[in-house]
């Protein structure tokens, strides 16, 4: 047993679990890359200042839960709560919005850090896969990335899960909107993180889950009445492709999500199965955040679907990924030839794409037998000296039971065959 742990709120993949994680990476990836997004990598951490810009200074994720460090060289670090101000940094920093080919589509995978209350559903360290279209303002766009998302839940067979579709404005309707809702707010019961949080940025009171707050927020001004005609043309047209497409969504007049720099469409994805930490994966359209850290005005749209809780809601519906068996052969050598031999197979095998494994470590052949079924593997290559005298192997289906004899050198093509 090791002294150390994984720190709280923090987990380990290890096989087979893991399998399954990568199993949904790949899933809901494969729709993006699919409609032309490249592959981002951003590190771990950033300058502090570009979240506390770009996320807002009033939420909660920089108030309360990112993970800070300061360097030898005097510099204000974080460990990155979320992608896409990242993504948009590298986009900025590597010029790529000038290439003359706009949206730039990128797509991306990685751990986060928020310094939160540790549950079910909700780690300190966890996984998302997103993707951002950035300098282009379409609502077809828009619908592109939410219909992105749904197919990929629907590749992995979910089916309880739901998507919520609002609206947040924009710079020219919005002014009207947070006086309005500044205005109810004030009169209402609530504490004094809250009430601050009324003149930084009111929308966040929306999302507050407290049921003291919500209770309150009752008869509250939507901003639904308070939207210009191009935010609700701009709105109804992704509404209206959605629905081509035959994407379900409900209205959610009261959905923000909990970044500031949202703008017009904002959406979230939630499971029923997964009781409080419903949110499953969610995103919007930022328009303004590329001004925001110091960039030009790039108006784009993205979204981050959370790998851990698409497990989750897996296992809320009892769904059992079919994965490809790690290990489809597995050799077992008796004799110190048939191991120089084999191990020379083996290795033909994976270079010929075939998934292969070795009984390492002299094991007789009862244990190396009972280590190729806990293998998963289908075969098994059996060979000793009267096999290598006669030049072949023995080829064992470990499903039926059958064994042929295949010769050494016909092995590989014999495999490659029975694989289709």
């Amino acid at each position: 047993m090791s002294t150390f742990k994984a720190p709280k709120g923090t987990y380990d993949l290890t096989p087979p679990d893991s399998a399954v994680y990568l199993a949904v990476r790949e899933a809901i990836a494969a729709p993006v890359r699919r409609a032309g997004y490249g592959y981002v990598e951003t590190p771990g951490f950033e300058n502090v200042e570009l979240f506390a810009r770009g996320v807002g200074e009033s939420t909660d994720i920089v108030t309360k839960e990112m993970y800070t460090l300061t360097t030898r060289g005097g510099d204000q670090l974080a460990l990155r709560p979320e992608g896409t101000a990242s993504v948009l940094r590298a986009a900025l920093e590597g010029n790529l919005h000038k290439g003359g080919n706009l949206p730039v589509k990128l797509w991306y995978s990685g751990s986060y850090y928020r310094y939160e209350r540790p549950q079910k559903g909700r780690y300190r360290h966890f996984s998302q896969v997103g993707a951002e279209a950035i300098g282009a303002e379409d609502p077809a766009l828009d619908a592109e990335l939410i219909i992105l998302a749904v197919d990929a839940y629907k590749s992995l067979g979910l089916k309880d899960f739901r998507l919520l579709l609002n609206s947040l404005g924009d710079k020219e309707c919005r002014p009207a909107y947070r006086a309005a809702l500044q205005d109810f707010l004030r009169g209402l019961d609530l504490d004094d993180d809250t009430r601050r949080r009324i003149e930084i940025n009111p929308l966040r009171v929306l999302d507050d889950k407290r049921e003291a707050v919500q209770k309150q927020l009752v008869g509250a001004p939507m901003l639904r009445d308070h939207l210009c005609e191009a935010c609700k043309e701009y709105h109804e047209q992704v509404r209206a492709l959605l629905t081509a497409a035959g994407v379900e969504f409900e209205d959610d007049e009261k959905l923000v999500r909990g970044l500031d720099y949202y703008t017009r469409t904002t959406f979230e994805f939630v499971h029923d199965g997964l009781g409080a930490q419903s949110a499953v994966g969610g995103g919007g359209r930022y328009d303004g955040l590329s001004e925001m850290i110091g960039g030009p005005a790039l108006p784009s749209v993205g979204w981050a679907l959370g790998v851990d809780r698409t497990v989750l809601a897996l296992e809320a519906e009892g769904i059992e990924l079919e994965l490809p068996a790690a290990t489809e052969v597995y050799a077992v050598p008796l004799g110190d030839e048939a191991r120089r031999v084999l191990f020379g197979v083996v290795t033909e095998l994976r270079r010929a794409g075939v998934a292969a494994d070795f009984a390492f470590g002299g094991k007789g052949l009862k244990n190396a037998m009972k280590s190729a079924d806990r293998s998963g593997a289908r075969y098994a290559l059996v060979a000793g000296e009267r096999d290598l005298a006669e030049g072949v192997v023995q080829l064992k289906d470990l499903g039926s039971g059958e064994q042929t004899a295949v010769a050494v050198d016909a092995v590989v093509g014999e495999l490659r065959a029975r694989q289709g």
